[in-house]
């Protein structure tokens, strides 16, 4: 049966609601599979709900930002978030957070936007430079032509002036000049000043800046604050030209003598521990880190602890740690293989292989939160699989020469330019996919999971606490929950046609309590039925007396028959114009087959059936 596109606004709008709002968000970014969000209350995320969404993967939390793990759509389900939020950029919300971002973590934030806009390019220029050396290998290309020295310029173009294009990002990112950041990157660029000894005030100066990623960081950030300190005190008719001219005037001597080899050096020590570490005692590091990666990966700080590796490798510096964090993705689409090969569930089979595909691709989460996570026996295996992979690349001295991609396309960023062994760099992914498969096919049995986090994962209603136990139904509508009695309608208030809940709305909203069916929604849009995957049929009346308004004050976003997931908006009301008629706008929320499913009974704000 054909997947349903995804409908990404509404999955957005889905996200922002179970937020908190867009009120509590300050800002919104995306990597390569999550939306992540800096809110003002994380305590007003509703983490179980929005795991259930159609469209989300899962949700984590680290280093001061809330995401949300969507998988291969992230960029059009952020598209979709700016669009709603008001914003296309980073600044969704001006308020700083009340809880304050680990001051590390803030920095490597800062610098992973801004060399995210530009990442696509560096793998392209990985992926270019990797293909030329399996095309001067071959013959196909001859080493030193005019079309090497062509296809040489598009590969490196993207490493070699990498400043620039960090320079913009990062000026951007704070909320700076972008034209003040390129132009830092390019001066640092500038050819007459790399490589060459600068005699300055009576000192000889002699580096390369070409190629680099922390000195330009650096000096943008000074740079950035400066201009807006000029522009408060210059006059308006000559800031526009004299705070760039003043601002380049301080920060390139500054920048070029002072804050870039400050930074290097920096740089290069952390460089030094961890090449330290891996020529100490190489097979056990490369074990450990592999076996461990996906882990971060399950906790989002993965990018922060490869963050030097990626900075040295982009400076032309070949890196182990790189070369494995790009190809232990293996392990764990080896597992989804034989996972999807071996297993009789119709529902597995269809999560397991987009995840396999995605997987193939470097995209790890779906294939974790959906297929092995919830199965934790073969995540663990995944992680053994990983430990292989890192054992593999440090025995054979395996190292990452350029950002290639993740996957299969990590492959070409593990050829050495000068001496490329493509059966080695071909084995660093096979070796982790053949040993995971094998395993988990030999070890994988079907059996009854927990509910799985992903878009297609089968799944129990996530009210269901156990199938023959009781079940919980959280109120769908935000607002203060009272006893059924407090509704001044008998018809109601007695039980009647069941026994539940009812809210005074606090916001003209109605949110899906479980998965499953809208069994019915009343032509005058005020009351909607839903039967829970599970067999509970719940009754949502919004107000009293609101069927003659003929549906005015509401709009729907579901009709009878729809699925529905957990945390779906399905109505909206205006609560002013129901009160501006006249109607009390609180709302019955009743079990009406409770003969069914067991006694409903109101307990800390929810439905308790069964208990």
């Amino acid at each position: 049966m054909a997947k349903t596109k995804l409908d990404y606004n509404q999955v957005a709008r889905n996200i922002i609601a179970n937020i908190g709002g867009k009120e509590n968000v300050n800002a919104v970014r995306h990597c390569i599979t999550r939306v992540r969000f800096r809110l003002k209350d994380e305590s007003k995320a509703n983490d179980e709900t929005i795991k259930n969404l159609e469209g989300v993967v899962s949700v984590v939390h680290g280093g001061g930002e809330y995401m949300v793990v969507i998988g291969n759509a992230v960029g059009e389900v952020y598209d979709a978030v700016c669009e709603q939020l008001g914003s296309m950029g980073e600044d969704a919300g001006a308020e700083e957070s009340k809880e304050k971002t680990n001051p590390v973590m803030k920095l490597l934030n800062i610098i992973v936007g801004a060399v995210g806009p530009c990442l696509n390019f560096i793998c392209a220029g990985g992926i270019i430079k990797g293909l030329l050396s399996i095309l001067e290998m071959t013959g196909i290309v001859q080493s030193g032509s005019g079309m090497d020295t062509l296809i040489t310029a598009a590969g490196d173009a993207a490493f070699y002036f990498l400043p620039v294009f960090l320079g913009m990002n990062l000026a951007k990112t704070l909320k700076g000049d972008p034209f003040l950041g390129a132009t830092i990157g390019a001066a640092l660029c500038y050819p007459a000043i790399n490589g060459t000894d600068l005699v300055i005030l009576g000192m000889t100066f002699n580096y390369t800046y070409t190629s680099t990623f922390l000195p330009v960081i650096a000096v943008v950030a000074v740079a950035v604050p400066l201009a807006r300190l000029l522009k408060k005190v210059l006059p308006k008719a000559v800031a526009n030209f004299l705070v760039p001219a003043i601002t380049l005037l301080i920060v390139i001597p500054l920048g070029y003598t002072l804050i870039g080899p400050a930074v290097s050096f920096v740089g290069s020590l952390a460089n030094d521990g961890i090449t330290f570490m891996m020529n100490t005692v190489p097979l056990l590091a490369g074990a450990l880190f592999g076996g461990l990666y996906q882990v971060m990966v399950l906790f989002g700080i993965h990018s922060a602890l490869t963050s030097f590796s990626f900075m040295n490798l982009l400076e032309g510096n070949p890196d182990y740690i790189m070369a494995i964090a790009c190809t232990v993705s293996f392990a764990q689409t080896g597992v989804v293989l034989a996972m999807y090969l071996k297993t009789k569930d119709d529902d597995l089979k269809s999560l397991a292989l987009p995840s396999f595909i995605s997987g193939i691709f470097g995209v790890t989460e779906p294939a974790i939160y959906g297929v092995t996570l919830p199965r934790i026996k073969m995540f663990i295996l995944s992680c053994v699989g990983g430990a292989v992979c890192g054992g593999f690349i440090m025995l054979t001295n395996t190292m990452m020469y350029s950002f290639s991609g993740l996957g299969v396309f990590a492959i070409l960023g593990l050829l050495n330019p000068e001496n490329p062994n493509v059966l080695t760099a071909v084995l660093c992914a096979v070796i982790p996919f053949v040993f995971s498969f094998a395993v988990a096919f030999v070890l994988y049995k079907d059996e009854a999971v927990p509910a799985s986090a992903g878009e297609s994962a089968p799944m129990e209603p996530t009210t269901v606490t156990a199938p023959s136990g009781p079940m919980q139904i959280d109120c769908p509508i935000p607002g203060e929950v009272l006893p059924l009695t407090s509704v001044p309608d008998e018809t109601f208030s007695t039980g009647i046609l069941g026994n539940g809940l009812a809210v005074e709305p606090s916001e003209g909203k109605v949110y899906a309590p479980f998965d499953g069916e809208c069994e019915t929604l009343a032509d005058t849009l005020h009351a909607v039925g839903l039967l829970s995957n599970s067999g509970v049929s719940l009754l949502i009346h919004v107000g009293l007396e609101t069927v003659g308004l003929e549906g005015k004050p509401f709009e729907a976003h579901v009709k009878t028959g729809d699925s529905i997931k957990k945390g779906q908006l399905l109505l909206e009301f205006d609560i002013e114009a129901i009160k501006a008629a006249g109607c009390p706008t609180i709302t019955s929320v009743l079990v009406t087959n409770e003969d069914e499913v067991g006694d409903a009974v109101l307990t800390d704000g929810k439905i308790l059936i069964g208990g």
